[in-house]
């Protein structure tokens, strides 16, 4: 930059050319369009759809060594259930090879005393072998045979005029904030801060080390612009790309996908809008400290993308994971983010999530801009 006084002193005219010619930039790029508005459409598209950790069809077979009118009555039942798609045998070891092949989930056993077994609370009439090498579908492959088990029970007991042994206590369930135990109700919202991960860091780490692999950055620095204008100036137009996307996203959800948004659209948009300064910073200072295209993508992928989709409890658990990478998850802004916005969209205005949330990605923000500050050289010598 050159030695001129008038440099130091922040002008809003300065600010207002490099927005110009920021925003002429972004419009001449049409990657730009299409990080803006197609990848936002694809991602919510492929979370909301293509993604779901709830299954509800599982492959079992079912093992029937003697048949009786109640073998039958719980074989017509399993048949009519929309959870099993059952393949049926009369000996336990025609069907182990397929389930230690992975092409069934469980076997079901009726015994031969299965009938005289049923009438009888200490005894177990059925048994079940489950193919534990995934626990989670496991457990609900289970639980949803459990649940047959006492939903036929309960049929039966009215049809013999109780006769049949009924379950002492009936588990009414309810379910707050997504009654219909979706996941897309939650992948969707986490989703969005995986794409203003991608425009805020990626875009922006992209762009800035273009120019200065270009050689246009040193020329700005011959002019009287100073740091605090040139910033500004570079990253006003995509924090408005980035919040136009967040919009586009937010409509995609709600009219598309049918999430219900239970929180104030305000409050949405001033924590989105911090997050993206986050992202915004988080992009700069990787490109001030690369300066090439190449390694500031490489960089933002590793520092921004990866640990976004890994430690933000967008798709794993973090409380699940050791004590030493949930200490590590507290340094990424999405593990901020993600909570928040599943709390406005599920819950609503939750102050107690949401303010801790915030206040962390806006020291998390000033981090961000203060090293990009020191460390963006104000001469060129």
């Amino acid at each position: 930059m050159s030695d001129d006084p008038t440099h130091a002193v922040f002008s809003v005219r300065r600010v207002q050319g490099l927005v110009r010619k920021e925003f002429r930039q972004v419009l001449r790029d049409p990657s730009n369009f299409a990080v803006a508005v197609i990848l936002p459409a694809l991602l919510l598209f492929l979370f909301g759809y293509g993604v779901s950790f709830d299954p509800r069809h599982y492959n079992v077979g079912l093992v029937v060594e003697q048949a009786t009118p109640q073998s039958g009555s719980f074989t017509a039942a399993l048949t009519n259930s929309p959870f099993f798609d059952a393949t049926y045998a009369r000996d336990r070891r025609v069907l182990e090879p397929a389930l230690i092949a992975g092409d069934l989930h469980a076997i079901i056993v009726l015994p031969a005393d299965f009938a005289d077994q049923a009438y009888r609370s200490h005894s177990a009439p059925l048994q079940v072998i489950v193919d534990g090498s995934d626990p989670n579908t496991a457990i609900l492959v289970q639980g949803y045979i459990e649940l047959l088990w006492v939903n036929w029970l309960e049929q039966e007991s009215l049809s013999r005029g109780g006769a049949m042994i009924t379950p002492p206590v009936t588990i009414e369930h309810r379910v707050w904030f997504n009654q219909e135990l979706a996941s897309r109700n939650y992948l969707v919202p986490g989703s969005i801060a995986i794409i203003l991960t991608l425009i805020g860091s990626l875009l922006t780490a992209l762009v800035i080390a273009r120019e200065w692999e270009r050689g246009t950055m040193e020329a700005l620095l011959a002019t009287p612009v100073n740091i605090a204008e040139l910033l500004i100036g570079k990253l006003a137009p995509y924090f408005l790309l980035g919040m136009g996307s967040m919009a586009l996203s937010t409509v995609l959800a709600i009219v598309v996908f049918d999430i219900p948004l239970r929180g104030s659209p305000a409050i949405l948009t001033l924590v989105s809008a911090v997050y993206m300064l986050t992202s915004l910073g988080q992009g700069l200072l990787i490109s001030t400290l690369t300066r090439i295209q190449l390694v500031a993508a490489q960089v933002s992928i590793l520092a921004a993308f990866l640990p976004a989709f890994y430690f933000s409890n967008f798709v794993f658990e973090g409380d699940s994971m050791p004590v030493a990478l949930q200490w590590v998850s507290y340094l990424v802004p999405a593990r901020y983010f993600v909570p928040s916005l599943q709390t406005i969209f599920l819950t609503g205005d939750v102050w107690p999530i949401i303010l801790p949330n915030l206040a962390a990605l806006s020291g998390i923000a000033l981090v961000f801009f203060a090293i990009t500050l020191l460390r963006t050289r104000t001469r060129l010598d």
